[in-house]
């Protein structure tokens, strides 16, 4: 991994480069958008803004999913149960706290202090923050011993994988069904996450864009990208048989734990 990178990172890299972004990733002149520019791209200042929002997006909706099931009075929660819930939601009010720290630091300008590595936790960790998203009858996951020991930056897989968890279930099939796959391989780690939708042309398109369109549509894709760039990996699209797609981050260099 190449160091500390989420969403402060993101957002005062895009400050600093005045929003040109290119396929190389961050910092890249590539895909620069000036006044005589056709419509499209939008201007850097709300592409902060829209990256702010976007990214606190999930875990508020997550902690409103979570307290209104504890608040549900008809609910047949099991004390076993609510103590699950109880802890999911306090894993993403963490991470929401994090997140508006990092926003806040960025926004007002300040440069951070040289850190450590953001910290790791084996994947078996992390995943159920994440898996929590998708309605249990709607779940699918694989995941291989070796992958679930795998350290990974915790703050920025869930980013990862919430954001491709969020695409699945707006662009997905309503009643389909969602795979969440982890697996180790020799070069590092793959992590999928798949539906029963199709490989439509707005989806290649926002895979293939150095900046995202004006709105939110394709803004978590290409957050995705742009973290997995950041380590070194890469997002890839996979049609599957007989119907369905893939969205796969590849890490290099993650390896399990002994």
């Amino acid at each position: 991994m190449r160091g500390r990178y989420g969403l402060a990172r993101l957002l005062r890299t895009l400050g600093r480069t005045g929003g040109r972004i290119g396929p190389g990733g961050l910092g890249h002149t590539g895909g620069r958008i000036g006044d005589d520019d056709p419509p499209g791209p939008a201007a850097p200042a709300d592409l902060l803004l829209r990256v702010l929002c976007h990214e606190l997006r999930t875990p508020v909706s997550s902690l409103t999913a979570l307290t209104r099931a504890l608040a549900d009075e008809t609910a047949a929660l099991t004390e076993d149960d609510r103590r699950a819930v109880v802890a999911l939601a306090r894993d993403q009010a963490t991470h929401l706290a994090a997140l508006l720290d990092e926003a806040a630091t960025s926004v007002s300008g300040l440069t951070l202090a040289a850190r450590r590595d953001e910290p790791r936790a084996p994947l078996v960790e992390i995943l159920p923050t994440v898996a929590a998203l998708v309605p249990a009858e709607r779940r699918r996951i694989l995941v291989t011993p070796q992958a679930a020991r795998c350290p990974a930056p915790a703050r920025r897989t869930r980013q990862v994988l919430g954001n491709l968890i969020e695409n699945a279930l707006r662009h997905g099939p309503p009643a389909g069904r969602i795979g969440i796959r982890a697996v180790h391989r020799r070069g590092g780690l793959s992590l999928s996450v798949t539906d029963e939708g199709r490989a439509a042309d707005a989806l290649v398109e926002a895979l293939r864009r150095p900046l995202p369109a004006v709105g939110m549509s394709g803004l978590g894709l290409w957050i995705v990208r742009e973290l997995a760039a950041a380590d070194g990996g890469q997002l890839r699209l996979h049609r599957l048989r007989p119907y369905g797609i893939a969205l796969e981050v590849l890490l290099p260099g993650v390896h399990p734990i002994r």
